[in-house]
């Protein structure tokens, strides 16, 4: 294979769910692109042969600067684990920073349903206050409030998508994950809080779609755009059709804020799932209608076929072969 055509948009955060589904969706349009993460050996396993690869450090200015230089924009998807939300808005002041310094034009950030907080209204539109009252969704709005500060500054334009909870391949920060890890061992799942009230998940490989139209239109910085899922599903309804293939009813167990308060004295994961317990009893359903008009209407891939999709991954991760 001869050398990789010269990058034009970097993938800050790649070897993310977000990442991969962005770097394929760059792919299938002929579009050259650098994906950059913390570890060389991940990133060349996934998109070694198709993008080129910067291992960095995005902490540091001179790391994060050499990683964006001489790339036009910026896709911005970095997970972290809820031990490590303070970090956000810190680590995207060093991007913003680095990009304004090595001229890139465009900056699009990935970012959650958190800031909006308690939903006040049964669909959640761009136009809903953004009053978080947990320290994650502040520490998302913080991070936000960045992107939107950085907007027209030193050359450099933002854009913010906001997603719910997400699958997918490679979503393995995600809600579900552990849904599909148990369901493919046949084992039983933990699902938390209530089966039977309404909830919405984005399967991941729409996302990359509808950044890569984003990033193409000049009129869509300066912005913030909901991109919700195909609507609502009760959990009882999203672990049965992930049982299904399997050819099992679903098994799980549901874990009430009693129990997570219990746990977090040993376990920091449980600890912060706890203050995030409001979205599994009042869920932010996103009123996606602004991005839909503006795209002229965008992929929503149905539960069923998300969920094969994303149940063959993990099966191929459990073959011998993996």
């Amino acid at each position: 294979m001869g050398p990789l055509p010269v990058p034009s948009i970097a993938i800050i955060g790649a070897a993310g769910a977000i990442g991969h589904a962005a770097a394929a969706e760059f792919r299938r349009r002929h579009l050259p692109h650098r994906v950059i993460g913390r570890s060389r050996r991940r990133l060349e396993a996934s998109f070694g042969e198709t993008a080129e690869v910067v291992a960095a450090d995005i902490s540091d200015m001179t790391a994060a600067q050499q990683a964006l230089k001489g790339v036009s924009a910026a896709i911005y998807c970095v997970g972290l684990p809820y031990q490590e939300h303070a970090r956000h808005p810190a680590l995207l002041r060093v991007v913003v920073e680095a990009a304004q310094r090595e001229g890139v034009s465009r900056l699009v950030l990935i970012s959650s349903v958190y800031a909006y907080g308690r939903p006040q209204t049964p669909q959640v539109a761009e136009t809903h206050p953004r009053e978080p009252h947990t320290r994650k969704g502040r520490y998302r709005k913080e991070q936000e409030d960045v992107a939107i500060a950085a907007h027209g500054q030193r050359g450099l334009r933002t854009l913010i998508v906001r997603l719910p909870d997400f699958y997918g391949p490679h979503a393995e920060l995600s809600l579900t994950d552990q849904v599909f890890s148990a369901a493919v061992k046949g084992a039983t799942a933990n699902w938390i809080g209530p089966a039977d009230l309404p909830h919405e998940f984005m399967f991941t490989p729409d996302v990359g779609l509808v950044v890569a139209d984003l990033l193409s239109r000049e009129d869509s910085f300066g912005e913030a755009w909901n991109f919700g899922g195909p609507g609502p599903v009760t959990g009882r309804e999203f672990l049965t059709a992930v049982y299904r293939l399997r050819g099992m009813a679903p098994r799980f167990r549901t874990i009430g804020p009693k129990l997570l308060r219990v746990g977090g004295w040993v376990s920091p994961l449980l600890r912060e799932l706890g203050e995030m317990y409001y979205l599994q009893t009042t869920p932010v359903i996103l009123d996606d209608a602004k991005l839909r008009r503006f795209l002229g209407g965008v992929r929503k891939t149905p539960y069923d076929d998300g969920i094969r999709r994303t149940m063959e991954w993990y099966a191929s991760r459990e073959s011998p072969a993996a």
